[in-house]
């Protein structure tokens, strides 16, 4: 087998160029929407969280942004903990009502659809984080409508 003479990657290097950025910098215009629609599992994969990142980015862009967690995506924005509510007992364990609680206090705004809250979940309202509005499993597609007819971006994700 043939030796390997590169010197081995210290911490601080880098693999990639992460400071070039290719395309422009984008703004909201003054009035622009945004809104982040969440029908994914919490734990089950990155892009809850991810599309949380994202939300938050929207907002700081200047866009009035509103998230919809609908489906299993209300699973995002329940209360967690062990032993206690609150308690992170692995890491990560509050990413997301960590990131939610951040958007929130930015001025985002949170919906969850209290059908998949109650009957897909079995969780009452009491159960959600503080700051996120529960809405009629009838407000799900107005919102939508809403934002669509205003023109904003609309970041749609679903898994299963």
């Amino acid at each position: 087998m043939p030796a390997v003479t590169a010197p081995a990657h210290q911490k601080g290097d880098c693999f990639v160029d992460f400071e070039e950025k290719v395309f422009e910098d984008v703004k909201a215009e003054p009035g622009q929407k945004a809104l982040v629609k969440f029908h994914t599992v919490a734990f089950e994969g990155s892009i809850g969280f991810v599309n949380l990142l994202q939300a938050t980015r929207l907002q700081r862009k200047g866009f009035e942004t509103s998230i919809l967690l609908y489906g299993p995506g209300v699973t995002l924005g329940l209360q967690r903990g062990f032993p206690r509510l609150g308690d992170e007992s692995f890491p990560g364990h509050q990413n997301y009502a960590n990131q939610i609680a951040k958007f929130i206090e930015e001025g985002g705004k949170v919906y969850a659809c209290r059908f998949a809250l109650q009957a897909l979940y079995g969780h009452g309202e009491p159960s959600l984080l503080p700051g996120i509005r529960p809405i009629s499993p009838l407000d799900v597609l107005d919102i939508v409508l809403i934002h669509q007819r205003e023109n904003a971006f609309i970041l749609d994700t679903w898994t299963l």
